[in-house]
């Protein structure tokens, strides 16, 4: 009677460690690291095509992450997409010159905003916009040019 007890303590502490796993590894899967995080700065960047850019993507410098992507709107005076960054705090000096480009991560394709710094003597604030921005690559349209390129060619022959 005692053994059955003891492995049955066994077994539930097992799966109780197996549980609180999957959980850790759900949050590190859906990028929620840090919920009601919001010290830091936004900035605003427009692009023609955003690709499949979503909220919580990361916002990055040479590979270091600085940032989320916290807004995916629409600007119907520009006709552009427009995208909300959250920068963290302590990377208050990011001149006004810097450059958003819009990358692809990964196998699963996930997308991110890379900032490029630029070599101005000011720097963003709070509300600023990152004026020069570079969309995202999308395969299809690339896909596209290169077989009517291929497809203009043959005529041509």
């Amino acid at each position: 009677m005692q053994q059955t007890r003891i492995i049955e303590i066994a077994v539930g502490f097992f799966i109780a460690c197996g549980m609180a796993a999957l959980f850790v590894l759900a949050m590190k899967v859906s990028n929620i690291t840090s919920i009601g995080d919001n010290k830091g700065y936004t900035l605003t960047a427009h692009f023609d095509n955003i690709g499949g850019l979503k909220v919580r993507a990361p916002v990055t410098i040479g590979g270091v992450r600085i940032g989320r992507v916290t807004g995916v709107g629409y600007d119907e005076q520009r006709y552009q997409a427009v995208v909300t960054l959250q920068i963290d705090d302590k990377y208050r000096r990011l001149p006004e010159d810097s450059s958003a480009s819009i990358f692809t991560a990964g196998l699963l394709g996930e997308q991110y905003v890379a900032l490029e710094p630029g070599g101005s003597d000011t720097f963003l604030k709070n509300g600023d916009s990152v004026k020069l921005t570079q969309s995202a690559l999308v395969m299809e349209q690339l896909i596209g040019r290169f077989l009517f390129q291929k497809a203009s060619e043959g005529t041509t022959q």
